[in-house]
């Protein structure tokens, strides 16, 4: 606020004038703008023509505090024209409406602060896990940028150490700008998003699976075993994609040949003993459509009127 009432005397002043004072609407409408600004309401304060609206003012006065539950019944209840007569009222109002300020003030900075700190401590995590796989000592207290030192210097000897194309080739061979960044990002948000979609229902399909297995008689005397056996491998199972714009940027060229999913070397990581059990003959169901007979006509068909007929 750098209005005419900094002072205390010209706030008094302005305080027992209340109303008849252009100085006392202007720092009523600065603080009720400066709150609304920090939290979603309904009501404000607006500017009034001089001293000649004071009516409509002291409505919106009325709104305004009502919508945020002030305490001070002489300033929501009673007669509107003489909420604001007196030199303790008006006080009253300015000291309500600042507080309230201040709070507001209060909270929202803890929160931008509470976020960046949240985003601070996310990239000192992802920082020490990588501090951990190199077998570095991961001190926090000595910042980011000396822990990325060490980071890059260990990755350069472990490189130095092994064959030339031990890593291979890195699949993007461009520098990504802001731009192109931000909108690789939407549209791993969008896959995402598609991926966990998809990763919900074939968990819910996996558990209607062993549901279903439990509706025999011998396996309904096994439930508890089955639910031991199932539910810790269950519940590690995650809906959310982990595939970040990171994963992109280590992407190497291998990852660009496409393998067939009965290969040698794939079928190694995915073979598994129930491949081995062979079904049985089972019944024939039928549903052919060449089996299936027409349905009978609804009508009868159409014939030509007969003469001599009864």
């Amino acid at each position: 606020y750098t209005g005419a009432l900094l002072e205390e005397e010209a706030l008094n002043k302005a305080a027992e004038n209340g109303l008849s004072s252009p100085e006392f609407f202007e720092l009523c409408v600065w603080l009720g703008s400066q709150i609304k600004s920090l939290c979603s309401m309904e009501e404000s304060i607006t500017a009034t023509d001089g001293v000649k609206d004071i009516e409509s003012f002291q409505l919106e006065i009325s709104g305004f505090l009502r919508e945020m539950a002030c305490p001070y019944s002489s300033l929501i209840s009673g007669d509107i024209k003489d909420r604001l007569r007196e030199k303790e009222d008006c006080l009253k109002l300015l000291l309500f409406l600042s507080t309230e300020l201040q709070a507001l003030k209060i909270l929202h900075s803890k929160k931008v602060k509470g976020s960046h700190l949240e985003k601070h401590n996310e990239i000192i995590q992802e920082v020490q896990a990588i501090c951990d796989a190199l077998s570095l000592p991961n001190s926090s207290s000595s910042g980011i940028p000396p822990l990325l030192t060490s980071v890059e210097q260990k990755i350069k000897d472990i490189l130095s150490k092994v064959k030339n194309n031990h890593v291979g080739k890195s699949l993007l061979t461009k520098p990504l700008n802001s731009d192109q960044a931000e909108r690789l990002e939407k549209i791993n948000d969008a896959l995402c998003s598609e991926y966990e979609c998809r990763r919900r229902m074939l968990m819910k399909r996996l558990d209607v699976t062993v549901q279903s297995f439990g509706w025999s008689d011998r396996a309904k005397v096994k439930t508890d075993e089955i639910a031991r056996i199932y539910q810790p491998k269950r519940y590690a199972l995650s809906p959310k994609s982990t595939i970040t714009l990171a994963h992109l940027l280590a992407a190497r060229e291998d990852l660009s040949k496409i393998i067939r999913t009965s290969s040698g070397s794939t079928r190694e990581k995915t073979a598994c003993a129930i491949n081995k059990v062979l079904m049985g003959r089972v019944p024939d169901r039928g549903g052919r459509p060449t089996e299936i007979e027409p349905p009978p006509p609804e009508m009868p068909p159409w014939q030509k009127r007969q003469e001599g007929g009864g």
